[in-house]
């Protein structure tokens, strides 16, 4: 049974298709996937910062307790 012309014609037709998109598809990919790598890397640099502010309060908090007992100290009516 000889082969259709046109079937073989479509076949490759939808082959060449199913191809690009699946091309399209991967550029997609990668393109989302470096964008998820560069939101990961921000994340871990917003965490540093927020570590860092963290302590930065707690360093002020500390020292403002510190002044508040030598306030509460040096006060005549107090104790």
């Amino acid at each position: 049974m000889p082969e259709d012309p046109i079937a073989h014609s479509e076949l490759a037709a939808l082959t060449r298709r199913f191809e690009e998109v699946a091309e399209k598809h991967d550029r997609e990919f990668g393109i989302i996937k470096s964008d998820l790598t560069a939101v990961r890397l921000q994340i871990g640099n917003l965490d540093q910062k927020v570590e860092a502010l963290d302590k930065k309060i707690d360093r002020n908090q500390a020292q403002i307790i510190e002044l508040l007992t030598q306030l509460v100290a040096q006060r005549p009516d107090a104790g």
